[in-house]
């Protein structure tokens, strides 16, 4: 391991020398780039985390300079997974970085996959109300790029957070909205009482009767089979 170290230490003066001399624009940046990716490499197989996060961010900076910012947003996801294993904040920084960089570009669900990634990092943390934002955020993006089971996957987390932070009726409202989603899917079915489940168990967090009453009775009209479940009946007795 203090051999991979060496090694990536001495790809990271090589790579530091490029950028400090003459050369042309161009090929100067991506000898650099190079050298700083197998500096990364080496530093990743010597567990040194944070040299390997700081050593990507530079790869990515390498990449801005030669205008490809798909690399370059590669470069900050690949910092991020680095410090995930030492510095949370850090990590998270590095994939908001590359979130805005596949914006950029129109990477619309690469920026998705990491809002996504960044939640649960948060998630992690216990941070829950970080983890909501960005599970929301995510959300927002599977939905646009029609990723449907990623959206809803997603807003059933905001939906468990906002209850779990006592925002009741957000948390009801997805649960509803997710429901009829999914009755117009076969292969989301399965999963309605449950969601009507939880948006009663909410309803009840509330306290108000007359609410739960009008929703159970939304509830049937939205699924007709709803009334014979055991999630009805439980939430029938529950006010």
């Amino acid at each position: 391991m203090a051999d991979q170290l060496s090694k990536g230490e001495e790809f990271e003066k090589k790579a530091e020398k490029k950028l400090s001399g003459w050369g042309l624009f161009g090929s100067k940046y991506e000898d650099a780039a190079d050298l700083f990716d197998k500096a990364a490499n080496c530093f990743k197989l010597a567990k040194s985390w944070d040299k390997a996060g700081a050593t990507y961010l530079k790869l990515a900076s390498c990449h801005l300079k030669l205008e490809s910012k798909h690399e370059a947003a590669q470069a900050h996801v690949d910092a991020a997974h680095s410090y995930k294993k030492t510095n949370i904040n850090e990590s998270v920084s590095c994939l908001d970085q590359a979130v805005n960089l596949f914006c950029d570009i129109g990477r619309l669900s690469m920026a998705a996959r990491y809002l996504k990634e960044i939640a649960e990092l948060y998630e992690g943390e216990q941070n829950i109300e970080q983890a909501l934002v960005y599970y929301e955020k995510s959300a927002d993006f599977f939905q646009n790029e029609e990723v449907t089971t990623s959206a809803n996957q997603c807003k059933q987390k905001v939906a468990q957070f906002a209850a779990q932070l006592e925002q009741y009726q957000k948390s009801i409202e997805i649960y509803e909205e997710i429901t009829r989603q999914s009755l117009n899917n076969n292969l989301l079915k399965y999963g309605v009482k449950g969601h009507l489940l939880n948006a009663g168990i909410c309803q009840l967090c509330k306290g108000d009767v007359i609410a739960v009453t009008n929703a159970l009775e939304r509830y049937q009209e939205l699924d007709p089979t709803f009334s014979g479940t055991r999630e009805y009946r439980f939430l029938a007795l529950g006010h």
